[in-house]
This record gives structure tokens, C-alpha cells and sequence, in this order.
């Protein structure tokens, strides 16, 4: 077995026995990945190597699926205000990071970004807390970390 072929096992078995706060943390780390390797693609010069665009729409692609995989993940009927409030915060992600891809300037990526270390950092007390602990193992339906 490969180097390659044992990570991809590694984090399959990792996905799916990590519980739904795991899950949450990791897809936030994920979309803070995807900004960061847009952004600084970004903010080197595009018109020296024009296939840095097409890397580009790549990152911030996979950033939008990861956030609506998010927002598909959230059960409204049980979530509350807390459900629609994420729900707004979802979509103000998706227009700003398809608006910065359209436009190809980084500063809505950050903003973004910015916000998105903010929610993940709650999600990370959260999944760690002792009641998250006692629920691990458990994976909601839903939630598609591998993408």
C-alpha cells in the first residue's frame, strides 16, 4: 500500500467515526484551506501566469460546497434560531465568495475567512465539550465530508 493509498484510508476512517461536532470542525478547517490557497493565488499577479485563474475557481469552488453542505446539514425544524441564523450566515458566505470569484479580488475571501475562524473556533468548544464527547461515534445523515 502506497503513502497516498494509506492517508486517503486514514481519513476516511477518521471521517467516519468522528462524531457530528468533529465533523463540523473539520469542514470548517477544510473551507479555511480552500480561501487561504485562493487567496494567495490571488495575491500573486494573474496575468503572469493566467492558469493561477482556473486554480483559483477551483479553491473557492470547493469552499462553496463545503458551505452548502453546511447549510444542508442544519435541521431546521429542531435548530431554531440558531439554525436560521446560520442559515443567514451561510448564504452571505456563498454570495461573497462567488462574488469574489467573479471579481478575482481576495478582500471578500478574507472577510470571509475571518468569519469563518470565528464560527470554528465555537464548533472546536463545542465538539470538545464533555457532552459532545459522549456522543462520539455517532455520524449524522447528510453531512458529506469527502465530497
Amino acid at each position: 500500500m502506497g503513502y497516498n493509498q494509506a492517508l486517503n484510508v486514514y481519513k476516511e476512517t477518521r471521517v467516519k467515526t468522528a462524531s457530528q461536532g468533529a465533523l463540523i470542525v473539520m469542514l470548517y478547517e477544510e473551507a479555511i484551506k480552500h480561501i487561504d490557497a485562493a487567496v494567495s493565488l490571488l495575491d500573486e499577479n494573474l496575468k503572469k501566469d493566467p492558469s493561477r485563474i482556473e486554480k483559483t475557481n477551483n479553491h473557492i469552488l470547493k469552499a462553496q460546497e463545503i458551505v452548502t453542505e453546511l447549510a444542508a446539514s442544519l435541521n431546521m425544524d429542531e435548530g431554531g434560531d440558531i439554525a436560521k441564523n446560520l442559515m443567514s450566515i451561510y448564504t452571505f458566505f456563498l454570495g461573497q465568495l462567488s462574488s469574489a470569484n467573479f471579481e478575482k479580488k481576495p478582500e471578500k475571501l478574507v472577510s470571509v475567512r475571518s468569519l469563518m475562524e470565528q464560527l470554528l473556533s465555537a464548533w472546536t468548544q463545542i465538539a470538545s465539550s464533555p457532552s459532545a464527547a459522549e456522543k462520539r461515534g455517532q455520524i449524522p445523515a447528510g453531512i458529506n465530508i469527502a465530497g
